[in-house]
């Protein structure tokens, strides 16, 4: 059934246009893989000028609903998507970097999150998940891997695990606050002494989490996994209090 396309109000003219395609989302007449009407179709429809038009999509584009290709073709406009991940991860960076939630708030997030997500990982993980995670440990234990790999390595496992307790708003929401953190997760790693040594142990704790999780053993595996964040945030959140006292 067609879209059908009202003109909007003049008055803050993009965050009304936001409205009019949200509208549309909420009533089941967008969905994921749809393409939106070219710009020169759609702004006068809607009664907005393609300047007013293009601020809401790129708006939409940010938060991770829309994606916008350029050109000409069958592939070229505005198609609604679904990609959550990296907009939140986006946005949450941004307030984290803001003062909007402090590093404390950041690790017991993380720690509840996590918690959960390795628990009901014992029950609902797939082999192939385990097995996917399983390589990025044997990446890491590799001699040759450096900080920023082991960095990008890690943050990839916890999501995986996060991913495969079969909680898709779970997943979304371990990833963006672990990737709020990542640039200071970097600058601890990098700052460490004995590289090896801390890459030994880190990843002795993910051999033993993924090791917990394929026995079922739930409940040690998230006593673990808040050890395990509690050890390299925590101490992020200790240097950070020491500098504002």
């Amino acid at each position: 059934m067609p879209v059908e396309w009202q003109p909007v109000r003049q008055s803050r003219t993009h965050e009304l246009v936001l409205q009019s395609i949200e509208e549309r989302v909420f009533a089941g007449e967008l969905r994921a893989g749809d393409r939106l009407p070219p710009e020169r179709e759609l702004a006068p429809v809607l009664g907005v000028s393609r300047s007013a038009l293009r601020e809401a999509l790129r708006v939409l584009e940010t938060i991770g609903v829309l994606v916008a290709q350029p050109g000409r073709g069958p592939d070229s406009g505005a198609r609604i998507v679904r990609n959550p991940d990296d907009a939140l991860g986006r946005l949450l960076r941004l307030h984290f970097a803001l003062g909007s939630y402090s590093l404390h708030d950041v690790l017991e997030a993380r720690v509840v999150l996590e918690r959960s997500s390795w628990e009901v990982a014992a029950r609902h993980a797939r082999d192939e998940d385990l097995d996917a995670a399983g390589e990025l440990v044997r990446r890491m234990g590799e001699p040759d891997v450096g900080v920023a790999e082991f960095n990008d390595l890690d943050t990839r496992f916890h999501v995986l695990i996060a991913g495969s307790s079969g909680n898709a708003l779970t997943s979304t929401l371990t990833s963006a606050v672990r990737e709020s953190v990542r640039p200071l997760i970097l600058r601890a790693l990098e700052r460490t002494e004995d590289w090896p040594e801390t890459a030994g142990a880190l990843n002795a704790q993910h051999t033993r989490l993924l090791h917990l999780v394929r026995e079922g053993r739930g409940g040690e595996a998230a006593d673990l996994v808040e050890e395990h964040i509690r050890g390299l945030h925590g101490t992020l959140v200790e240097e950070s209090d020491d500098t504002t006292t």
